[in-house]
């Protein structure tokens, strides 16, 4: 696995875990403002920037992904985790809440925890697509919606990246609409003592505060945040204010 680095406070060591499609680049801005506080340190998940692909093979790519992280922690840390990267970083801290010092989620996409309907149907349509050998529409069409970026626009070779991953997405959701790893188990929310706060995008989809009020309810110690303007993706639309917030979080812990 690919591992990014930041120059930063080494007496305070922090993870940062990225969206599907993304890569652990994006958190370069973020680190560098939270630089005299935290030393961000952020990986590749696999079958993104730099990392091995993902083979697609059981294990299913959650939990492939959080395995490969998990190791990175070898002392308590402030744990970031954006998208996809957030609900990684929700499993580990329910797992070993002891490894975490801060949890701030962005933008969790943990869909069990408030089921919608019609989000689902759209996700459900998504992996039809990719079954039927439609990768391309496939992705345009999740990209409309949880990408933020418009297709047309985007470089041949670009879009050749993404459809290729488009079925991390696939099993990433399936894990994700059923909780098949477990997140939301009984007591396990509620074991996180660390500070938490959660950030949407003020124009985010609708599944996503929802999220936020479910997962809100069942830990102890836990605020909300919400940045005028920003979609899903404001790690990179609104670095400086989503700094701001996980500055806020970390002197909290």
């Amino acid at each position: 696995m690919n591992i990014r680095h930041w120059p930063g406070n080494p007496e305070r060591p922090a993870l940062a875990l990225h969206c599907m499609m993304g890569n652990a680049s994006y958190w370069g801005p973020i680190a560098r403002e939270l630089g005299d506080l935290v030393e961000i340190t952020a990986p590749d998940l696999p079958g993104h920037g730099k990392s091995r692909d993902w083979e697609g093979v059981p294990p299913d790519f959650h939990t492939t992904a959080t395995r490969e992280v998990a190791p990175l922690i070898q002392r308590p840390l402030d744990l970031i985790g954006h998208s996809i990267g957030a609900t990684i970083a929700l499993r580990i801290a329910v797992a070993a809440p002891e490894a975490v010092r801060s949890l701030t989620l962005i933008e969790p996409v943990l869909f069990a925890a408030a089921p919608d309907p019609e989000n689902e149907a759209f996700l459900h349509e998504i992996r039809s697509l990719v079954e039927n050998s439609e990768s391309e529409k496939a992705t345009s069409r999740f990209l409309s919606v949880w990408g933020g970026i418009d297709w047309e626009s985007q470089s041949p070779a670009t879009r050749d990246r993404l459809i290729g991953q488009i079925k991390m997405v696939v099993s990433g959701n399936d894990t994700l609409i059923d909780d098949s790893a477990q997140i939301l188990r009984n007591g396990g929310l509620e074991s996180i003592d660390a500070p938490v706060l959660l950030i949407m995008g003020e124009d985010s989809p609708p599944a996503i505060p929802a999220i936020a009020e479910a997962l809100s309810a069942r830990l102890a110690d836990v605020g909300r945040a919400s940045i005028p303007g920003a979609g899903h993706m404001l790690p990179i639309t609104h670095p400086e204010q989503t700094a701001d917030l996980i500055r806020l979080n970390i002197e909290r812990a």
